[in-house]
């Protein structure tokens, strides 16, 4: 089955959290955390729509300021997520810049930043670039369990973890996925082409089955969406992808993580410190590797992905690994 996204830490297991998850077929991506973002080319950063950041420690908020400065002057629209506080901490960002020609820009780049709080409400606000970034407070909303973003066939969700400050977790869902049989494409002398993504799409909007689609081509050629399901499609359950970084290790988080990690393909998760080093680990309110992988086990994931190594085991990488996968495989 081929992806419909990919996803990519932009400073590998090391440097700074940012995971970078292109749409494969959508020319955007998102984007979970705003480490140091100067690995990533401008043509990708131009690509991000929507960006969940955890919290804003330096190392998990450094890149605003690239990620800013790629697309002030451009026609955008950029959504950003992050816990209480968020929409002030944007707001004295943007005001430590002078912003006082932006109004001869044709065209403007608007931030639209909003912060979950723990209470199920999410602040909302407004920031123009035409305007100098002026702050435009917006009607609050609601949180339906954690969701954050819909767009019908792709979700994000959140939950809050205790990080002796309120962090976010993160949840990409993906409902449905839609891949396309080829060789049976080539046995009823069907084309490829971009008509096939349409066709994906009234899939996933769930079109009625006697939705005629028009084959391009020789020929009038008009099949129903229904028989196109049948002969050339096949639909199954679609990726999950989890990210969770620094969180202490108790229950009310571990149940918070299994929660929404649960049956994740992959999931993403914070591996700072050995377990031996676990008091180190909780005084700075991290997981150990061990606790990282019991976690990801207690979640049901496919895969345990560890990053966000400390810097005190450089050369011994390995050793955070293989701990973590031995928590996971439960040994």
């Amino acid at each position: 089955m081929k992806p419909s996204f990919h996803p990519q830490l932009v400073n590998g297991t090391g440097g700074d959290p940012s995971l970078y998850i292109e749409f494969m077929f959508e020319g955007r991506a998102i984007l979970f955390d705003l480490g140091d973002l100067a690995a990533l080319p401008s043509r990708k950063i131009l690509r991000i729509s929507h960006v969940f950041v955890s919290h804003t420690h330096m190392d998990h908020f450094i890149g605003f300021d690239r990620l800013l400065r790629i697309m002030v002057g451009r026609d955008k629209r950029l959504s950003l997520y992050g816990p209480p506080g968020f929409i002030d901490q944007v707001a004295h960002k943007l005001a430590a810049y002078t912003w006082n020609l932006v109004e001869n820009y044709q065209v403007d780049l608007i931030l639209r930043v909003l912060e979950v709080h723990p209470d199920g409400l999410m602040r909302r606000a407004r920031f123009r670039c035409r305007s100098g970034f002026a702050h435009e407070e917006l009607d609050a909303a609601s949180i339906d369990n954690g969701l954050l973003l819909d767009e019908g066939n792709l979700q994000v969700r959140c939950t809050l973890l205790d990080h002796k400050i309120p962090c976010l977790a993160f949840a990409l869902q993906e409902q449905r996925h839609v891949n396309v049989w080829k060789n049976r494409l080539d046995e009823m002398g069907l084309p490829t082409g971009p008509w096939l993504h349409v066709l994906k799409q009234l899939v996933l909007h769930n079109e009625p089955d006697d939705t005629p689609i028009a084959v391009p081509g020789g020929g009038d050629r008009t099949l129903t969406l229904g028989e196109l399901k049948r002969d050339i499609l096949h639909i199954v359950p679609g990726q999950k992808i989890g990210y969770v970084v620094d969180a202490l290790y108790n229950e009310d988080n571990a149940r918070r993580i299994a929660a929404l990690m649960r049956g994740a393909e992959q999931l993403f998760i914070e591996t700072p410190f050995l377990q031996r080093d676990a008091a180190h680990a909780a005084s700075r309110y991290h997981l150990t590797a061990r606790q990282a992988g019991e976690l990801a086990r207690r979640s049901g994931v496919k895969r345990c992905i560890p990053f966000h190594f400390s810097p005190r085991y450089a050369g011994e990488e390995g050793m955070l690994i293989d701990e973590v996968q031995t928590a996971f495989n439960g040994e």
